[in-house]
């Protein structure tokens, strides 16, 4: 079936419904309202949306988000777009046109619980409480992640600042950011070998100019194990 563009879904082949399952054995997992609603429950949406909330901004987003993926107006892309309109919602409330977090790609990392909370929703009664809950705790998920990933970058700035006016070699910068990016397991020779794509006698003399240079520092233990770390201010 074509898809109706830049219009509102007709449902000329019948009730707008997400299904899965084999032809013959489908379940409905919801079906939308019904197309001849779409002009007035879609303006009614608009009126309560760019008006000023009267309560709390974020139980507004999650509002919006979920009115609006349940009218389903559109054949395709309802999902993105109650998306973005929950992102422009929040950036509403928070009164700034940066952020450092997304909802949208938190939501994407979480799609699954995301179906199965729309759907126990939208097949249950009016109480959308639990729906809010989720909403709110995938929104602080998205905060932590995006302060994880600050803290990472700033640290890594950091340390490329500090260390500004030390010459480095291509394979020692390279096996430094993979480290500063979070590598798993400590810091060995034959990681540095592997990493740098060198001989073990090439890694260790990257290494031990670095150890000289107080860059690294090495961890307690020795022989093939021994590891390294970066050297703390």
């Amino acid at each position: 079936m074509r898809i109706q563009v830049g219009t509102w879904r007709n449902d000329a082949a019948g009730p707008m419904q997400v299904v899965s399952g084999p032809v013959g054995r489908e379940k409905v997992h919801f079906e939308a309202p019904p197309a001849t609603a779409l002009p007035a429950e879609t303006e009614a949406f608009l009126q309560w949306f760019n008006a000023a909330p009267a309560g709390d901004t974020l139980i507004h987003a999650g509002l919006a988000h979920l009115w609006l993926v349940t009218l389903h107006p559109f054949d395709d892309g309802n999902g993105r777009i109650s998306r973005a309109v929950g992102d422009m919602a929040l950036a509403r409330a928070e009164g700034t046109a940066q952020r450092f977090y997304s909802l949208s790609a938190q939501i994407q990392r979480e799609r699954k619980q995301y179906y199965d909370q729309l759907e126990a929703t939208q097949r249950g009664t009016l109480d959308v409480t639990p729906w809010l809950d989720w909403f709110l705790a995938c929104l602080l998920r998205a905060v932590q992640g995006a302060d994880g990933m600050l803290a990472g970058v700033l640290m890594k700035s950091q340390f490329w600042q500090r260390w500004a006016g030390t010459p480095m070699n291509a394979r020692q910068t390279l096996v430094l950011n993979r480290v500063l990016d979070g590598m798993e397991g400590k810091l060995t020779n034959a990681k540095w070998a592997a990493i740098g794509k060198c001989s073990a006698d090439t890694a260790l003399r990257d290494i031990n100019d670095l150890l000289a240079r107080g860059v690294l520092r090495r961890l307690e233990g020795g022989g093939r194990s021994t590891g390294y770390e970066l050297q703390a201010k």
